[in-house]
């Protein structure tokens, strides 16, 4: 297999735990008793360790120019972790478990997003079609396990769970070092870093990550609440997954025909839309499939725009770094914010109320794209 296989590979596996446990493992967790609060909390704690985690191995892996060694190193943090959840059903422990978890799992993501920018070298547009393998993994995990979860009992997902990340350490192992990296050779970033659009680019970024909080935390239980079996969330979810791919396969299109600019605003205005659909109208089936196509463009494209950007920006050296700041301050942060908000508001105002107040934190992210980021910004290193 070509490393670009090896790596789309890898990508497979490592969305197909994603599909597995971001659905799923809520429903366990709501199964053994875990109140909102403390779901909300748990399901939190991935944002944290998103946040803090990927700058101390993105240091690590520049300084030893390994990164290939540093992911296949936090594969194996992430299974051996994981085998925790076995052991115990009380809210501390499975607290600790997530957390040596995700600290591991955390760091495999920036390093090999800048491995795949380093072996693509000039073809950035080829980027969405690696990635696709990821959303087409995500599919295939959570159709498969929202089927079998139709007849197992919920607590199946541990073991779908811990098989799949163990098929991820099977393929970090056979990924190799890029050249790009050595330790100490990377150009410095804070000055980059500190410029008004680059700022402006990283706070719209946490926003939109806010406003998908209560999507990653309660859609399953959500859906669940209002009759739908786990079959049905299981297609929910790949069709938005669907759209992503979509989206992926036609950025390359996309970006001759739109600005980045435009392509960013549309992607954070659709959010706007899709998260006030979900709150008010999951008993409409088809509004609902409708939400969920828009997924296409609320992370897709978004996704997909906002990396184009920092590719632009920063250069090869630095994207291990600039990934991992950009993974901790969107997902991470901003994850772990949306997380908290959803869990202390979900039992008190509801699931209306809540995608509303992801609505608006999506809005807040439209604003600062709109006032904050020219075409003539976007375009420039």
């Amino acid at each position: 297999m070509s490393p670009l296989g090896r790596l789309a590979a890898w990508y497979f596996f490592y969305f197909a735990f994603v599909g597995a446990f971001a659905p799923y493992f809520t429903l366990y967790l709501q199964d053994i008793g875990q109140p909102a609060w403390e779901i909300g909390v748990l399901m939190s704690v991935p944002q944290v360790m998103r946040l803090l985690a990927p700058n101390l191995w993105g240091w690590l892996a520049d300084h030893l120019g390994r990164r290939a060694a540093v992911v296949k190193f936090a594969a194996l943090g992430s299974v051996l972790g994981f085998c925790g959840f076995f052991f115990t059903r009380e809210y501390v422990p499975m607290l600790v478990a997530m957390t040596l978890v995700w600290f591991f799992w955390s760091a495999a993501l920036p390093l090999v997003e800048a491995m795949t920018l380093d072996r693509l070298a000039g073809q950035t547009e080829r980027y969405g079609r690696i990635r696709l393998w990821g959303s087409i993994g995500f599919i295939v995990s959570v159709m498969g396990l929202g089927a079998l979860l139709d007849y197992l009992p919920i607590a199946a997902v541990l073991w779908g769970c811990l098989f799949i990340l163990a098929s991820v350490l099977a393929s970090a192992m056979t990924l190799t070092e890029t050249k790009v990296g050595a330790g100490g050779t990377a150009p410095p970033v804070g000055e980059q870093l500190r410029r008004p659009e680059v700022v402006t680019l990283l706070a719209a970024c946490f926003f939109m990550s806010v406003a998908h909080g209560p999507l990653y935390v309660f859609y399953s239980i959500h859906l669940v609440d209002h009759g739908y079996d786990k079959m049905a969330v299981g297609m929910l979810w790949s069709l938005g997954v669907v759209a992503e791919i979509f989206v992926f396969m036609a950025m390359p299109r996309l970006m001759k025909h739109f600005t980045l600019r435009n392509i960013l605003l549309a992607s954070f205005g659709l959010a706007v839309l899709r998260f006030l659909l979900i709150g008010w109208a999951a008993d409409n089936a088809l509004i609902l499939l409708f939400a969920q196509i828009l997924h296409g463009a609320t992370f897709g494209a978004y996704h997909a725009g906002a990396m184009a950007v920092l590719i632009r920006w920063f250069e090869p050296a630095q994207q291990a770094r600039v990934q991992g700041l950009y993974g901790s301050i969107s997902f991470g942060a901003g994850g772990m914010v949306g997380g908290l908000i959803s869990g202390q508001f979900w039992d008190t105002l509801g699931a209306g109320m809540t995608y509303t107040l992801a609505s608006l934190f999506a809005a807040f992210g439209l604003l600062l794209v709109w006032r904050g980021l020219s075409s003539d910004s976007l375009a420039k290193r």
